[in-house]
């Protein structure tokens, strides 16, 4: 990996898509996928002006994350329909049932049940379950609440790894975290100064500390202190009130993030330095046709003048 020095610190970051990666620049944004005849696509659009909430700490965090994660889930389901994941395997009676009936409203309709499943599972698998196992610790040994709340942080971090670890055992998957690989060593190279081609980028690491898998891990660290005001004399009390100081927690995770993406310093390396090891579990080494993809997604993304929102 390099050990060139970071010469700017941009506020450009990404995401993994199927067979592609998305960029998301300061006045544009831009997806490059794949193409089953092995042509790159590449689709591009204004990132969007941003609003009074951009200035707000906290409140900036929190509407930013509702935006990538909408922007991601669809460029995530456009990438399959580009890529032809979609059309490797023969609808079921029940999916030409649905075309039949539904028509076009089959697309959001599966993107609606998908959605109400994921928060589900997420409330029920990093809420429901830690509080519960927590609470009967509790009752059994007469534990004080904040060393619950830290416990009850630990066990999420714990079901997060391990969370992470079988879904890397998805051969699917993988090759998208082969992506993730590849939307990192571009940003690192493109810091760097170098020359934004496969040659060049494979040498960086595929590790940074604005990473998803970084705020994500910061997010479970920030909720054992702000979860330590919250009640455990109601498990439902002890849920609803941890959903509504949830956006507190991810505004909070967002500031600690973005200082530690543009600034390098022993502080922010120490902060950094356990989400940098989760990526080992996020990231996997691309080839050079993947950071090709990558590139192709990260060149429409830098501004004209060369700056950005972390410098120039």
């Amino acid at each position: 990996m390099s050990e060139k020095p970071c010469l700017k610190k941009t506020s450009i970051g990404g995401q993994a898509l199927i067979e592609g990666v998305m960029m998301r620049g300061p006045y544009t944004s831009a997806m490059a996928i794949r193409k089953p005849d092995g042509t790159i696509a590449v689709e591009t659009w204004k990132t969007g002006a941003s609003g009074w909430y951009s200035k707000v700490p906290i409140i900036r965090g929190v509407v930013n994350l509702v935006s990538s994660l909408a922007t991601g889930y669809k460029c995530l389901m456009k990438s399959a329909e580009i890529s032809g994941t979609e059309l490797e395997e023969e609808p079921s009676k029940f999916e030409q049932w649905l075309e039949k009936h539904l028509g076009d409203k089959v697309t959001w309709l599966f993107n609606a049940v998908v959605s109400i499943l994921s928060v589900i599972i997420a409330v029920g698998l990093f809420m429901l379950l830690p509080a519960a196992i927590v609470k009967f610790i509790g009752n059994a040994f007469q534990a004080p609440d904040f060393a619950l709340t830290v416990v009850e942080g630990l066990l999420k971090i714990v079901i997060f790894i391990l969370y992470l670890f079988a879904v890397t055992r998805l051969k699917d998957i993988q090759r998208v975290f082969q992506y993730h690989g590849a939307e990192h060593k571009t940003i690192a190279c493109y810091e760097a100064g170098d020359e934004l081609i496969p040659e060049n980028a494979k040498d960086y690491t595929r590790f940074h500390p604005r990473c998803g898998t970084s705020f994500l891990l910061i997010v479970l660290v920030i909720s054992i202190l702000v979860f330590s005001v919250v009640t455990w004399s109601s498990l439902w009390m002890r849920v609803l009130l941890k959903l509504a100081l949830l956006p507190v927690v991810v505004g909070l995770a967002y500031e600690v993030i973005r200082f530690a993406g543009r600034h390098d310093n022993p502080f922010t390396r120490a902060i950094s330095a356990p989400g940098l090891w989760l990526q080992r579990l996020t990231t996997f080494e691309p080839d050079e046709s993947q950071l090709e993809v990558a590139i192709a997604a990260m060149q429409p993304c830098i501004p004209a003048d060369g700056k950005d929102e972390y410098g120039s």
